[in-house]
């Protein structure tokens, strides 16, 4: 049978927590405001589920296009191509610079 491959796989160490950090997230992190042109970073937080980006873009720095509902795009450098990843304010952190 073959296996299955779903959205988080081959994840376990990408998306784990230190065991002091488990739990939610503090609730001023989904409040987060974004301009239109800031750059920040992509961190999965693993114990939001909704508006996970997927687990390539952990870890990259893009530059926020616009809003799409709660959401953010992010435009991301992956390769040589320009991608829009829709994340959530969760998941986004701020750059420092």
């Amino acid at each position: 049978m073959q296996a299955s491959r779903g959205t988080r796989t081959k994840t376990r160490q990408l998306l784990k927590k230190k065991p002091r950090a488990r739990g939610l997230p503090p609730i001023t992190r989904k409040f987060q405001v974004f301009e239109s042109g800031e750059r920040v970073n992509i961190i999965i937080d693993p114990s939001v589920h909704k508006g996970m980006p997927f687990s390539r873009f952990h870890g990259l720095t893009g530059t926020v296009a616009g809003r799409r509902g709660a959401a953010y795009e992010v435009c991301v450098k992956s390769g040589n191509k320009a991608k829009m990843v829709v994340a959530r304010p969760e998941h986004l952190v701020k750059t420092v610079s």
